[in-house]
C-alpha cells in the first residue's frame, strides 16, 4: 500500500483521478487495518486475552486506536472483551486517546453489557473529562456494579477502584466513597476487602 501511496503522491494532486484513486487507496487501508487488529482479539476462550499482548505495541496513534476501539462495539464476545482489555491498557498512558469517545463509553455503562465489558469500562471513566453532571451520573453506576452481590468480584473491585479515582478528583465525594467501601467491608470478601485495606491506607 504504501509504495502505490508513493506513486499517486507523484501525479498532479489537482487530477480528479488522483482524488479517486487516493481516497480508494485510504479506504483498503483502512479494511487491512481492520483486518490486522482484529486477527490479535482472536483465538481461545473468554478466559484468556490470547495475543492481544502483542496489540499494545502497535497501536502508535489516534488513528490506530480509533479503529481499535470499533471493536469495543463487536458483536463477537470474545473480541469486544479482548479490544477491552487492550482499550484500558493502553490508555494508562495515553488517557487522551479517549477523548473523542467519551460519549459512546459514557452510552456503553447505561445498557446491559457482559461483565469481562464491565470490569474494563469501569477502570475507563476516570480517565475521561467528565461534567459535573456526568460524574454524578456514573458514580450512581460505579456504585450499583460495585454494590451489587450478584456482580463478579472483579466488576466490584474495579467499580470501587474507579470510584476511588472519581473521589481523589472531587474531594466532596470521599465521604461518600468512605460510606460505600465501609458497607461492603461487611461482607467480608478477601479480594474485595484487600483492595478496600489500599484505599483506606491511601485516603487520609
Amino acid at each position: 500500500f504504501n509504495k502505490r501511496y508513493n506513486k499517486l503522491l507523484k501525479r498532479k494532486k489537482n487530477s480528479y483521478f488522483f482524488y479517486l484513486d487516493s481516497n480508494l487507496l485510504l479506504i483498503k487501508c483502512y479494511f487491512y487495518s481492520m483486518g490486522f487488529i482484529e486477527k490479535y482479539l482472536q483465538g481461545g476462550d473468554l478466559r484468556s486475552i490470547g495475543i492481544s499482548e502483542k496489540l499494545l505495541k502497535l497501536i502508535k496513534n489516534q488513528k490506530d486506536f480509533d479503529i481499535l476501539f470499533n471493536y469495543l462495539k463487536n458483536s463477537n464476545r470474545l473480541i469486544s472483551m479482548r479490544a477491552a482489555d487492550a482499550i484500558e491498557k493502553i490508555t494508562i498512558k495515553h488517557p487522551e486517546y479517549l477523548k473523542s469517545h467519551k460519549k459512546e463509553i459514557l452510552q456503553l455503562t447505561l445498557k446491559p453489557i457482559e461483565k469481562e465489558l464491565k470490569w474494563h469500562l469501569a477502570l475507563l471513566i476516570p480517565r475521561l473529562n467528565l461534567t459535573i453532571k456526568e460524574i454524578e451520573e456514573q458514580w450512581e453506576i460505579l456504585q450499583t456494579w460495585a454494590s451489587n452481590t450478584s456482580e463478579s468480584k472483579i466488576v466490584r473491585v474495579n467499580s470501587l477502584q474507579a470510584l476511588y479515582e472519581l473521589s481523589n478528583k472531587s474531594p466532596d465525594l470521599i465521604l461518600e466513597f468512605n460510606n460505600i467501601i465501609n458497607q461492603i467491608e461487611s461482607e467480608k470478601i478477601p479480594s474485595i476487602n484487600a483492595r478496600i485495606r489500599k484505599f483506606q491506607n491511601s485516603h487520609p
